[in-house]
């Protein structure tokens, strides 16, 4: 994992929720795992955009604002070519940015609803 840069102190997660938001991302959570038993990861985000095009700009902006102010590159990035479901792996936080059908179809937040959820 690449470290965070020493100037950087707020949370990642934090950082990465705000460039979503700037960029008009949709019904924006974060949901907290850290208190989930055998889990892989602590945070997950998940957001919305409105066409392909959108989830692409989200993707790249959240990329730009983690690198510049955390010092931070996703370690995978899966889902670019059709950006339907786009994830970005931040080792222990992964972000995921649907478009609205395949936010419906695989409906994280119910699957770990069990998680603390933060709307935004």
């Amino acid at each position: 994992m690449t470290p965070v840069n020493e100037e950087f102190t707020g949370k990642l997660e934090e950082l990465i929720v705000q460039a979503l938001l700037e960029k008009k991302g949709e019904d924006v959570i974060c949901i907290d795992l850290t208190k989930i038993n055998h889990v892989l990861f602590d945070y997950f985000v998940i957001c919305t955009g409105n066409s392909k095009p959108h989830v692409e700009t989200l993707c790249s902006y959240v990329e730009e604002v983690a690198k510049r102010e955390a010092n931070i590159k996703p370690t995978f990035i899966e889902g670019i070519n059709n950006s339907e479901w786009v994830l970005l792996d931040y080792f222990n936080i992964i972000v995921h940015i649907f478009q609205p059908e395949a936010r419906e179809f695989f409906n994280l937040e119910q699957l770990w609803n069990d998680a603390d959820i933060t709307r935004f």
